[in-house]
């Protein structure tokens, strides 16, 4: 048997591979790891980049020499190539998120964008429409405050914080609650408005627009790169699509 890997004293052979991942089920973990090696296997890395990822890699590690960094290789029988394949994975995987969508994220930004807002905003909920007027006059005519009401006479969780909630995106809410809030002014009080089971009373504190800063960059191609690999999955062969879910989830759709 030809030794593969030691590890807590126990000998992994070849032979037990297969074996070894289909028992700890980590054949999804090796086809989604296989998926993006085929996806970045053209990537290329600069010099100065592969010399910052390998100064991350040793920190990470705790190598402080050559010598050590060699014996880890030796230990996990990777060669050259393989241990540079290794430490500049992350890298690369993000050079291929730039390369194939970083051209598009100001479109993609748009069309996202109104999900993306952000608002903060007082609500009192309760099931009879004419208490909800009362409370509602009792606000306006400031006779107590939107928080005081809330926390007292709101029947949602919202009670626990006087009514105040976010900042929370546009896109988290149900489409006919984000409708209503991105239309409304800032600082007013709304008349109850009926919303499911519930009258609502409302006030918009803040709007936030989103901003394509670099974090939001960040995220959007995170969400591409998902969406991608998503579609790569639906297309592997039927068994590997049962390991990922694919046809679980299916079968619950029908």
């Amino acid at each position: 048997m030809a030794q593969v890997l030691q590890l807590n004293n126990h000998i992994i052979n070849a032979e037990e591979i297969i074996s070894l991942l289909t028992r700890y089920q980590l054949i999804p973990q090796l086809l989604c790891e296989s998926l993006i090696d085929q996806a970045t296997a053209t990537i290329e890395c600069t010099t100065e980049e592969v010399a910052v990822a390998y100064r991350e890699f040793d920190w990470q590690w705790g190598i402080t020499s050559e010598d050590e960094r060699q014996q880890w290789q030796s230990y996990y029988g990777l060669t050259a190539v393989q241990l540079d394949h290794l430490v500049t994975r992350t890298l690369r995987v993000e050079k291929f998120k730039q390369i194939t969508w970083g051209h598009k994220l100001e479109s993609y930004f748009l069309k996202r964008k109104t999900q993306l807002d952000q608002v903060i905003y007082s609500l009192l909920r309760v099931t009879d429409h004419d208490f909800a007027n009362e409370l509602y006059f009792r606000i306006r005519e400031g006779e107590e405050s939107f928080a005081e009401l809330a926390r007292y006479y709101s029947e949602g969780p919202e009670a626990a914080t006087g009514g105040l909630l976010g900042p929370v995106e546009l896109g988290s809410l149900s489409i006919q609650f984000a409708q209503l809030l991105s239309g409304l002014p800032v600082g007013e009080v709304q008349p109850p408005i009926p919303l499911g089971e519930w009258q609502i009373i409302v006030r918009v504190e803040k709007q936030m627009p989103a901003q394509l800063d670099a974090a939001m960059r960040q995220r959007l191609l995170q969400e591409q790169f998902e969406t991608w690999f998503q579609q790569q999955i639906r297309q592997l062969p039927p068994l590997e699509q049962i390991w990922m879910g694919v046809r679980a989830e299916q079968k619950q759709a029908a």
